[in-house]
This record gives C-alpha cells, sequence and structure tokens, in this order.
C-alpha cells in the first residue's frame, strides 16, 4: 500500500474545503439536521470541521510533540452569530488556507504529535483530507445536494480507515469492538465495479483470531459489497444505508453489519 503525495492531499484539503464552503452558501438552513451524524445540525458539522482544521494546523506550524487541548487552539468554535453563512463561510475559508499553508511548509517528514502511533506531519495531511471529504458527504447529504469524490482520495480513504482498525485493535486489543472482530474464516471483500480507474479498488478485509488484515486485491469472501467506488466509501463510513439502490451486498450481510457496527472511531 503506497501513500498518496503530500501535495496531494494538501491539494484534497483546499479542494474539500471549497466544495464545503458551496454547501453552507448555498441557501440550505445551518440549522437543518444532519442525518448521518444526527447530533449536529448543519452548522455544528461545519463548525466541527473547521474547528479540527484550525486544531491541526496549529499543532503543525508549532511541531507540537504532545497534544494540544482545544481551548488553546485561536478562534476554534467560529463565529459568536449563529446562522450567519457569511461568517461561517469566511471562517471556514481561513481555516483552510491556514491549514494548507501549514502543511505545505513543515513538509510531511516534520515531527509532530499523532494519535495514531504516526508523528509526522504527513499523517495529517492525510487524516484531514479524509476527515473533510467524509465531513462534506454528511454536509451534501444534508443539503440534498449531490456527492463526488476524486477515485485515488476514496480509495485512500478505504485503505486509512483499515489502518486505523488495525491500529485500534493493536493498541487496545481489550476494547470490546476490538475483541468482537476478532474470529477465524470470515472475511469482507469490497468491490468497486466502476470501469475505467486507475486504482486498484477493490479489497479484501479478513478477520483473524489475530486480529483485522487487509490487502487490496480481488478474493472471494464471506461477503462482497459491490457498487461505485464513491457508494462503497459511504457505505464503509456508514454514510450510505446497504439498501442503497447502487450497492450490492452478496453472501451473509449479517457479517458486513456486524463489522459496520463495530469498526468505527470517534
Amino acid at each position: 500500500m503506497t501513500l498518496l503525495a503530500h501535495d496531494r492531499y494538501c491539494d484534497e484539503i483546499a479542494h474539500q474545503v471549497g466544495l464545503l464552503r458551496s454547501v453552507v452558501t448555498s441557501g440550505t438552513d445551518l440549522s437543518a439536521t444532519v442525518p448521518t451524524c444526527p447530533d449536529w445540525s448543519l452548522e455544528e458539522l461545519v463548525r466541527h470541521t473547521g474547528g479540527a482544521l484550525r486544531w491541526v494546523e496549529l499543532m503543525v506550524r508549532t511541531r507540537a510533540q504532545e497534544e494540544v487541548p482545544e481551548e488553546q487552539v485561536p478562534d476554534v468554535e467560529g463565529p459568536e452569530a449563529r446562522g450567519d453563512a457569511a461568517a461561517l463561510d469566511a471562517w471556514l475559508a481561513q481555516a483552510g488556507e491556514q491549514v494548507v499553508a501549514a502543511l505545505r511548509e513543515a513538509g510531511p517528514d516534520a515531527k509532530v504529535w499523532g494519535w495514531a502511533g504516526i508523528l509526522s506531519a504527513g499523517f495529517w495531511a492525510r487524516r484531514m483530507a479524509h476527515e473533510i471529504t467524509v465531513h462534506r458527504a454528511d454536509a451534501t447529504l444534508a443539503a440534498g445536494l449531490p456527492y463526488e469524490v476524486a477515485p485515488d482520495i476514496a480509495a485512500d480513504a478505504i485503505d486509512e480507515w483499515l489502518q486505523i482498525v488495525e491500529y485500534v485493535q493493536r493498541t487496545d486489543p481489550h476494547d470490546e469492538a476490538a475483541r468482537e472482530l476478532r474470529g477465524p474464516g470470515r472475511s469482507i471483500h469490497l468491490h468497486a465495479t466502476d470501469t475505467g480507474l486507475e486504482v486498484n479498488a477493490e479489497w479484501l478485509v479478513a478477520l483473524t483470531e489475530d486480529g483485522v488484515t487487509w490487502r487490496r486485491g480481488h478474493e472471494k469472501a464471506t461477503v462482497a459489497l459491490r457498487g461505485p467506488l464513491t457508494s462503497v466509501l459511504l457505505a464503509f463510513y456508514r454514510r450510505l444505508p446497504l439498501d442503497a439502490p447502487e450497492l450490492e451486498v452478496l453472501g451473509e450481510r449479517e457479517l458486513l453489519e456486524f463489522w459496520l457496527e463495530r469498526a468505527t472511531f470517534g
């Protein structure tokens, strides 16, 4: 598995911020509930995302060697006025510009604290690219707008998700969900059905006695999830129901549902 280039992640953060801003300024009711994050309104989702970008910018810019408390991040909560789309848009735009500038200046190898055992600015470039990519899906779904994502980013987001599950199992083996995902003879195949993709968009996820393992490739499994890559990504991140018309589940659906209930973070 090969990571994308550092500049590719930085470019995608900037791109996704622009797309999220277009949702903010689309006239959608900012107080609308986000169906995929029902504890948040659209405005709260945007504030969470912009606050995360500002938090990462501070850590990368200062080369933080330990986690920085959120309350130490300037303007992390966003504009004082609620329901002001123009103010929220400007705040989000500034957050995006600042974090991209900090990540580009640092380069991928600058030492920075990270929660997944990867102590580099490169970790945060990748993490924020996928954080905002998935939260933009939340926002567009709430606004009833179409959603697409570049194939290389979508595939890498699935890779990162699987690596995070591996990390949790490795560092917290007594975690209940991690424990339940162990066991012999069960596997999940993800298969993007788009034609002409320039990335290998198939995965085999094995649930073994020693933990979860995965690799890219076409292999038979206990259950398969098939559909366009963007839809497979959204379903795997629990943003799209398995019954969506563009998706197909073959084999033991219960195993895929079991995985989706337990393979989470945050």
